[in-house]
């Protein structure tokens, strides 16, 4: 008999094959929560589904993943069937219905016809109408969940989990903590299947190190597109100063480049709440038709990068959409790194229970 040695790369690449983890990503918007598992597993998950019901944000997540599969649309309209197997379910369900920005209709908000407060259970349905339940559910919201309707809608959700069979852990983290010059807060839940569901999950509470808005700056020249106009300065500050009046807090807000920014939003006084001071050299002359001149006191937005940057995505990320819709999908992103270190805990626990019930 001939023996044969097989050598270790090949039982190397065998191994990694038995080992990735299969994944799904509904509610995909551009994105972050896969790339945060993306960077955590690294070879040893793969993308098998998305769904996305926005067209500007698939345009986005086209041109930065390279899948195979067309991207789904309205989960409503999917069926459990029509999704492969898979391990683990990422779902950044709709946070407008429960935010504390909104108006916080929570399972009773409706926007263009979907009842955005619902669609966790459209999640809850792809898991669990199926023969092989996934091993986790991974969702990220705002961080006024769980006080949404005196904690009743957060107890139905938790309830919901663990009718269907999972364990669900839950905690609020702030971005700030993880490498990012952003103080905003959000909730995440880990839910898994209660047969390897660990005693407790221990949620990171930081990661990466303290960085200012100075940090993730881009180099100068920056295009005077950015720099507001002496008209809108003049606007802004009466608009402060009305409602300063009133006694309430909106307004326009400059942020220390030694300190960090406010939760960037996707829409209202969004980049307002986050000007900054730039003197760096730049054009005075203006690349859009604006009202005034462009003031001078180097006031200007940050832009659609450093928004990128201040959720922690690479600068290999495409941008290759209009600042408005950039805007608009940073502002309803999550913070990348938070979710890798979650994703990296979560590896920890799927790591330990071996192969058992594993999708092939």
């Amino acid at each position: 008999m001939i023996e044969f040695e097989i050598p270790l790369r090949v039982l190397y690449r065998c191994r990694r094959k038995m080992t990735v983890y299969k994944a799904i990503d509904l509610f995909a918007g551009i994105g972050g929560i896969r790339m945060g598992f993306d960077q955590a597993f690294g070879d040893d998950i793969e993308t098998v589904f998305a769904s996305e019901f926005d067209e500007p944000a698939c345009k986005t997540y086209r041109a930065n993943f390279d899948d195979a599969f067309e991207i789904a649309g309205d989960i409503t309209k999917i069926n459990a069937s029509e999704v492969p197997d898979f391990d683990i379910c990422l779902a950044g369900f709709p946070c407008q219905a429960f935010s504390l920005a909104g108006r916080r209709k929570g399972f009773e908000d409706d926007y263009k016809g979907r009842a955005r407060g619902t669609l966790f259970f459209d999640t809850l349905r792809i898991c669990t109408d199926r023969l092989n339940k996934p091993k986790v559910i991974f969702c990220e919201n705002v961080k006024g969940l769980p006080i949404h309707d005196k904690g009743r809608t957060f107890k139905t959700i938790l309830g919901a989990l663990e009718e269907d069979g999972y364990v669900p852990f839950c905690k609020v983290l702030n971005s700030k903590n993880f490498g990012v010059p952003q103080n905003r807060e959000r909730i995440y839940i880990v839910a898994f299947r209660e047969d390897i569901a660990p005693r407790d999950f221990i949620f990171p509470t930081h990661a990466g190190r303290k960085k200012a808005i100075r940090d993730i700056m881009e180099e100068a020249p920056i295009s005077p597109k950015y720099y507001l106009s002496d008209t809108y300065m003049e606007t802004l500050r009466r608009h402060r100063a009305h409602h300063e009046a009133l006694g309430h807090g909106f307004g326009y807000e400059i942020r220390d480049l030694d300190d960090i920014a406010g939760a960037i939003v996707c829409g209202g006084m969004g980049r307002e709440r986050n000007l900054i001071v730039d003197h760096r050299e730049h054009s005075m002359v203006p690349v859009t038709r604006i009202k005034g001149h462009i003031n001078t006191e180097d006031v200007r937005k940050m832009t659609p990068r450093e928004w990128a940057r201040l959720q922690g995505f690479p600068d290999t990320y495409k941008l290759t959409l209009s600042d408005t819709q950039l805007y608009k999908q940073f502002g309803n992103s999550v913070t990348v790194p938070v979710i890798k270190a979650i994703a990296a805990r979560i590896k920890e626990v799927l790591d330990a229970q071996g192969e058992q019930g594993r999708v092939e």
